[in-house]
């Protein structure tokens, strides 16, 4: 009685916002099944071009009562990802997790910097990308990325913010629960999600999940540790994304504890 449904519900982003945690703790709930990989099919013209078939095929079978989901972090900062997704299913409910700027910044390049030093090539250190010329590189596509006003206008044009539910990825990382409950409630499903269904992880300084008797942690990939970032550069970058920051608060109508 299962088959392949396209996602009633997509994690559109955002890159290093926890995107991955949100995906697997959302994987608990009986009534939600979870694609396994990052499919990029509406941001990714190559993957867009194979159709909405070829798209369904990557999904897992599901049944009637279940809601499929797949996260792509990269659609969020797509230019044609929003009108895709609406061409496909204009009342469809979207999950946008973000954190402080600053700090997705950060994270960013710590992921980048870790493959390069896994595949033996040269790494920069952050300050020196981060800066130019001794202002600030807003040309860095980490720090384009982090610019959740610009993102967000896009997405608005073909959904209303109803549709939209933004976890907030900071907080996720704290204290799971509260987040997880927020996002039951968005999609109208029984509040199966419990606080026995996660324990703090001291080692690794995060929360790891437990379900069907099985205990997990994220990929020992999340949660590296950030370089010291240089306070005046900080500051900048605190500076920078301030106007932002406060734009995107009264697009969504809600404010974050952000830098």
């Amino acid at each position: 009685g299962t088959s392949r449904q396209i996602p009633q519900t997509i994690i559109i982003g955002v890159r290093k916002g926890g995107t991955r945690a949100l995906l697997e703790m959302l994987d608990i709930h009986p009534n939600i099944v979870v694609a396994a990989t990052e499919v990029h099919f509406f941001d990714w013209d190559e993957n867009y071009v194979k159709g909405i078939d070829w798209y369904r095929n990557l999904m897992p079978f599901s049944y009637g009562n279940q809601i499929t989901i797949e996260k792509t972090p990269g659609y969020f900062t797509s230019p044609q990802a929003p009108g895709r997704i609406h061409d496909m299913n204009s009342s469809i409910k979207l999950l946008l997790i973000l954190r402080d700027p600053t700090e997705r910044v950060i994270s960013d390049y710590t992921q980048v910097y870790y493959n390069r030093v896994e595949s033996h090539k040269p790494v920069q250190l952050f300050e020196d990308i981060v800066i130019k010329n001794g202002v600030l590189n807003t040309k860095y596509k980490a720090i384009q990325r982090s610019l959740y006003d610009v993102h967000m206008e896009k997405w608005l044009k073909h959904f209303s913010l109803d549709q939209i539910h933004i976890v907030d990825g900071n907080t996720l990382i704290k204290d799971p629960l509260p987040e997880l409950q927020k996002v039951e409630k968005f999609l109208n499903l029984p509040s199966r999600i419990m606080s026995s269904n996660f324990y703090f992880n001291q080692t690794k300084g995060f929360y790891c999940i437990r379900s069907d008797g099985r205990e997990r942690c994220l990929h020992e990939s999340k949660g590296r540790p950030h370089p010291l970032v240089n306070s005046t550069v900080l500051e900048q970058l605190y500076s920078y994304f301030r106007e932002h920051n406060a734009k995107f608060y009264r697009m969504v109508n809600h404010s974050f504890d952000w830098h």
